[in-house]
């Protein structure tokens, strides 16, 4: 019998956390009543997902298959039937593996967002809770909708953001491979053709600087380079664990420019995802909760846990979100004026496009300026190697 992990909270409120074995997901959340505990959180244990059989799919395919999904669930048709529709007209064959077995736990008993659990790296888990919470709450075609809308907006940042860097990324890399090869080929061949000069004492700094630089660089890359491919592999591997992946959390947001680009984002996805589950009557707690998965950071979502834990005890969300640090303030003040007006549902929404609009601003204004710094710092480099080059060769025509 498969295992699974609980978060609940007893009668006065405590948090507690547990194992139990359980047929289904049902069945734990009514054991869990039994003993008097409100269920938050219920998933198998990580090593009972099936992540390593498939690959993750693509952001327009999911927001196909929610969309397509949803208006067949409102056209009448049956979970299964439509399940079975979707899994047919599916050509991807990694989709197709996972739409067959979802359907296949379905058609077992389980609901749907236990079938999407087990293959949580295809649908995310925000996907996953928020259609839990619509099975739940009884809008579940709603919230297919709210998750094809969501993972539409993500696919395009993603894509928009890639197109914004490409061109800083590729300008970069040939910078790097121009100076390397400059340094650590070229350069080093003037090196017998000046030694007059410099026994003379008469080879400029710049010069010998740049001499330097260049057999360095011939002598250590072939080191860094194998040793930066190591670097890099490893960060991935460490930020897959929960202590790596809350270091690069907390230092993506302390990025100069693009650490409040990336924290502006990540807010704007949890008020979004916040307001839209508040205003389809889902408990702020259990919102609380899918939204934070939302952010796609552990050190906002452990903020938001936080004030989880606040509401529940009667409190208000603004202050732990202020006491965090990481929120923006006039995003916190604008909670804070909402929740004594009883509207965070529709000031939540209004904060997220508030948000995105802003910081796409930002993001196109910093793209714009790296492009011309770039050529500059690439022009300069070029020139300084250039000066170093030619100064000798003039101090030598002229002494000849």
């Amino acid at each position: 019998m498969p295992e699974y992990h609980y978060t609940a909270r007893n009668q006065v409120g405590e948090k507690i956390e547990g194992v139990v074995e359980a047929a289904g997901e049902r069945e734990v959340a009514a054991a869990l009543a039994g003993k008097g505990l409100f269920p938050l959180k219920i998933h198998p244990i990580a090593g009972q997902q099936i992540n390593g059989k498939i690959r993750p799919v693509k952001g327009q395919q999911l927001v196909a298959f929610y969309s397509q999904l949803a208006d067949l669930l409102k056209g009448g048709v049956p979970l299964l039937k439509s399940l079975r529709i979707l899994h047919d007209q599916t050509s991807n064959q990694n989709f197709k593996y996972i739409l067959d077995q979802v359907y296949r736990r379905v058609e077992e008993g389980a609901t749907l967002a236990e079938a999407m659990q087990r293959y949580q790296v295809a649908f995310g888990e925000m996907g996953v809770q928020m259609i839990r919470a619509g099975s739940e709450g009884g809008f579940l075609e709603e919230s297919l909708i709210h998750v094809a809308q969501y993972t539409e907006v993500q696919d395009d940042l993603r894509s928009r953001v890639v197109g914004a860097m490409m061109y800083p990324i590729l300008l970069s890399t040939f910078l790097f491979i121009v100076i390397s090869i400059i340094l650590g080929y070229f350069i080093p061949k003037f090196e017998d053709f000046f030694n007059g000069l410099r026994e003379q004492g008469e080879l400029p700094l710049i010069t010998t600087i740049v001499i330097s630089l260049g057999n360095w660089t011939k002598l250590l890359l072939p080191i860094l380079v194998p040793l930066l491919i190591f670097a890099v592999i490893a960060a991935r591997t460490w930020s897959k664990t929960d202590k790596g992946r809350r270091f690069f959390d907390v230092l993506k947001m302390k990025l100069p420019v693009l650490g409040n680009l990336y924290r502006g984002f990540a807010v704007a996805r949890f008020c979004r995802i916040l307001g839209t589950l508040l205003r389809n009557g889902v408990p702020i707690v259990k919102s609380l909760d899918i939204s934070a998965d939302a952010t796609g950071n552990r050190i906002l979502g452990d903020a938001i846990a936080k004030a989880s834990e606040n509401i529940t005890a009667g409190e208000r969300l603004a202050g732990p979100l202020a006491a965090s640090q990481w929120f923006p303030r006039s995003v916190v003040e604008m909670i804070s004026v909402a929740e004594e007006a009883n509207t965070l549902d529709t000031v939540l929404v209004g904060i997220s496009d508030s948000l995105e609009k802003r910081n796409w601003r930002a993001l196109d204004l910093a793209v714009r300026l790296m492009e011309p710094l770039m050529l500059i710092v690439l022009g300069s480099v070029v020139l300084v190697l250039v000066v170093s080059i030619m100064l000798p060769i003039f101090r030598l025509s002229t002494t000849i």
